[in-house]
């Protein structure tokens, strides 16, 4: 499907009256009225701010909001630029809402943003999150420069969060991603992101957006194809990310499921491209790095020890058929110590991932069945984190992390035996094959 046809056609009537953009900044969003005013200004702001020559949209993808969102949008101000602009805008910033057709879901939003963007030949393209309390005009401008001043295709976020939130990137997506793909992005989920017009033109020609990661895992496979396309890639660095945080043992079950589901497909899709990677390498971070405050997450440890509690007492069988014994025991005399105690390493907790991801591929059907059934290790793990890390600072969360990630690295040959044993050895593996 070209990406006209995606479009509806009031919305290309409405694209045909721009004519052409340089910058699209897309923002979707459902029942997003409390804060989305303030991401429309602080993008309104960074446009005018530093990049006043350009013609820029601010386009909002709105999936059937009831709570006022697009009003919001459509009545927000732009920026008082006597008092705000260092210089003032030279062309005027669109703006509109238009609501989004396929599958619910952040995926479909994107899909409708890149192909506003394809349509009217925008330069650079840049997606924010409609929750975000902590955007500034700068996150604006750190997300588009890179793409504008031609030097790179992707921008992904790099983030100060607490050290309590984003437990899924900190303890499964970054360290897994990191040793597949070779490349340390920090946040490969973060919700904000900085794209060219050949990449935003190369995802739009990708067959997903029928699938579920229109749904739910828009945010990892942008990362991975950005990776694995060898489109150039960079962060930028964006301060506090403060947002509507969850508590991990009671919020984050789902996405979980999502994200893993997405990021074991793309393992199958991109298997060419990550069983060569014995090395990681660094990504260029734009932006002056500073500390900040943050704001304090809840994390109710006794839950999520309950949780994993009841999995190892209720899920024996089907871990047993995924985990290798020792690793079983392991689980049990976790699940057996005392709370405060509760402890699961980080070489036991690579190897139950690395062994999810080839039982993942062994299965052909109900996958997210599989991985949800392994919840209750996650919420070990993150209590067993939580409790680690109760009193470290920052640098000392960052530098646990980070040897977390080398574990990741060193049982790479693990994961690529129990991976070629899942399926067979591995095929003659050329271009990688589609997500389904």
């Amino acid at each position: 499907m070209s990406a006209p046809d995606i479009l509806a056609p009031a919305v290309r009537g409405r694209l045909d009256q721009i004519g052409r953009a340089d910058i699209v900044v897309g923002i979707p969003s459902y029942q997003s009225a409390a804060t989305i005013g303030h991401v429309v200004q602080a993008a309104q702001t960074g446009l005018a701010k530093y990049f006043p020559s350009a013609q820029s949209v601010i386009l909002n993808a709105d999936g059937g909001s009831t709570d006022g969102t697009p009003a919001v949008v459509e009545s927000t101000s732009g920026p008082d630029t006597v008092l705000v602009m260092v210089s003032q805008p030279e062309r005027p910033i669109q703006r509109f809402t238009i609501p989004y057709h396929g599958l619910p879901g952040k995926g479909s939003a994107f899909r409708t943003i890149f192909a506003a963007a394809e349509a009217l030949g925008a330069t650079a393209c840049a997606v924010v999150d409609s929750d975000l309390r902590s955007i500034t005009p700068e996150w604006i401008h750190l997300l588009l420069a890179p793409i504008l001043d031609g030097t790179h295709d992707y921008v992904a976020p790099y983030y100060l969060r607490h050290k309590f939130d984003g437990t899924i990137t900190n303890n499964v997506v970054y360290p897994l991603t990191r040793a597949l793909y070779g490349k340390r992005i920090r946040q490969p989920i973060g919700g904000e992101f900085g794209m060219s017009l050949p990449l935003v033109r190369h995802y739009l020609r990708q067959a997903v957006w029928e699938t579920d990661v229109a749904r739910f895992g828009i945010d990892i496979w942008m990362t991975t194809e950005a990776v694995c396309g060898d489109f150039r890639v960079c962060q930028a660095f964006l301060g506090a990310k403060i947002h509507n945080a969850k508590d991990p043992g009671a919020d984050l079950s789902a996405m979980l499921v999502q994200v893993l589901g997405t990021v074991f497909r793309l393992m199958e899709a991109h298997e060419a491209r990550w069983q060569p990677v014995r090395a990681t390498e660094a990504v260029p971070v734009f932006g002056f790095q500073y500390g900040v405050g943050l704001e304090p997450v809840h994390v109710d440890v006794g839950r999520m020890i309950d949780h994993f509690r009841r999995g190892v007492r209720d899920l024996a069988e089907i871990w047993g058929s995924m985990f290798g014994r020792d690793d079983m025991a392991r689980l049990r005399s976790a699940a057996a110590s005392g709370g405060d105690s509760l402890a699961i390493g980080d070489d036991l907790w690579v190897r139950l991932i690395y062994d999810l991801a080839a039982a993942y591929r062994r299965r052909a059907s109900d996958r997210d069945a599989l991985v949800r059934a392994t919840l209750p290790l996650y919420m070990g793990r993150v209590a067993s984190f939580v409790l680690e890390m109760a009193g470290a600072d920052a640098a000392e969360v960052e530098a646990r992390l980070e040897r977390l990630c080398s574990a990741f690295e060193a049982q790479k040959d693990y994961l690529r035996r129990r991976w070629d044993a899942a399926h067979g050895p591995p095929s003659r593996r050329g271009r990688p094959r589609r997500i389904a």
